[in-house]
């Protein structure tokens, strides 16, 4: 554990706390992709088959409880909750993430560290988590009505990766031998894919306006 990593686990939790203060509060998911969450309570499930096998620490088995119970139950907000449903925009919502899914999946069976259904499952949930956003990302292009709670649970999002990869650089330079390009290479490219909403993030704060994507 290192400040870059405790910052990145705890931004990832905000943007998850920011989505659920939205959806609870507000009692509306307009804005918010069913796609990617959907996408995330998979990346979770499958990342997480080790929590009821191997204890790491107290703090590693909560942060994998929170992330594991918000994702389902953002799902289940959005899919069954009777008033909550209603917002839900499902004519804009219509990226096909499953064709996301078998690509990470065969990619994972070909590239990882060590073939096990565990490690195969983990890396398969490195590389859809990469590319989870794209549904969110798309539907914030279409809508382009982001409310202020949208706009900084993605931000938060991709900030949480981009501290993650500082923690790697920290890694790198202070323990030995610490190499993982697998990982290394999803976080890089999950980032990267946040890079034109970081632009006109920015410069809505900067120009104290509404932010708009391009379509």
């Amino acid at each position: 554990m290192n400040i870059f990593r405790l910052a990145g686990d705890m931004t990832h939790l905000a943007s998850v706390l920011v989505l659920l203060l939205k959806i609870h509060t507000i009692k509306s998911c307009a804005g918010i992709s069913l796609k990617t969450q959907e996408l995330y309570a998979l990346v979770f499930v499958t990342r997480y088959l080790d929590i009821v096998t191997d204890f790491i620490s107290l703090y590693n088995t909560v942060m994998k409880l929170i992330f594991l119970g918000s994702s389902f139950s953002i799902v289940w907000y959005i899919r069954r909750h009777k008033i909550v449903r209603r917002s839900y925009d499902k004519d804009q919502d219509t990226f096909r993430h499953y064709f996301l899914v078998l690509p990470c999946l065969v990619l994972a069976i070909l590239i990882n560290h060590k073939f096990t259904f565990k490690e195969v499952m983990w890396t398969f949930s490195l590389y859809l988590e990469a590319v989870a956003i794209l549904p969110q990302l798309v539907l914030l292009q279409r809508t382009r009505n982001i409310d202020n709670l949208t706009g900084q649970y993605v931000f938060l999002l991709g900030a949480y990766r981009a501290l993650y990869i500082l923690n790697w650089i920290y890694r790198h330079y202070t323990e030995p031998h610490y190499v993982h390009w697998i990982t290394w290479i999803a976080g890089i490219v999950q980032t990267l894919l946040y890079a034109d909403f970081f632009y006109y993030y920015f410069q809505s704060w900067k120009n104290n306006v509404k932010l708009q994507l391009p379509a």
